[in-house]
């Protein structure tokens, strides 16, 4: 068969399976649904407890985050309230530097602070959003846990 020839067969038949991997990759095997990601901006975010390596701290009841569809994002560390600029690309968040206040408080909340405010800003932040919970997970595997603000 001349080259040609081979081309026309293949290109038509490369083309059909690349739409029948996107239109059947999507969706879960065991129910046939499409999970579809919920929203990170736009709702106020009530921080639960923040992961570091095994060890798992619970947050202030005062540590909030929202970003905004702006991108400005704003929130209290569970002691110190912040802004920053956020980027959201998909389920991909950056954090600028953030502006805080300066308010001393008891040094447990100030560790938690501590550890909250490196773990927004050390770099590129997964989100994985279920029901009304989010996770952000930094590339060193340290999970910030959060839920959905109920007063919202």
């Amino acid at each position: 068969m001349n080259r040609y020839k081979h081309r026309m067969i293949l290109t038509p038949a490369a083309a059909t399976l690349v739409a029948l991997t996107v239109a059947c990759g999507n969706g879960r095997a065991d129910s046939g649904a499409v999970t579809v990601p919920q929203p990170v901006t736009g709702i106020d975010w009530r921080v639960d407890s923040l992961t570091v390596g095994a060890t798992t701290r619970h947050a202030p009841a005062a540590a909030r985050l929202r970003i905004d569809e702006d991108g400005k994002a704003a929130g209290n560390l569970g002691c110190n309230q912040f802004s920053a600029r956020a980027t959201v690309h998909g389920d991909r968040i950056t954090f600028g530097d953030l502006r805080t206040t300066r308010m001393a408080c008891a040094p447990e909340r100030m560790a938690f602070e501590r550890a909250l405010s490196r773990a927004l800003t050390t770099g590129t932040l997964v989100a994985k959003s279920e029901d009304d919970r989010l996770t952000l997970t930094d590339g060193d595997g340290d999970r910030i846990h959060l839920s959905r603000n109920p007063a919202e």
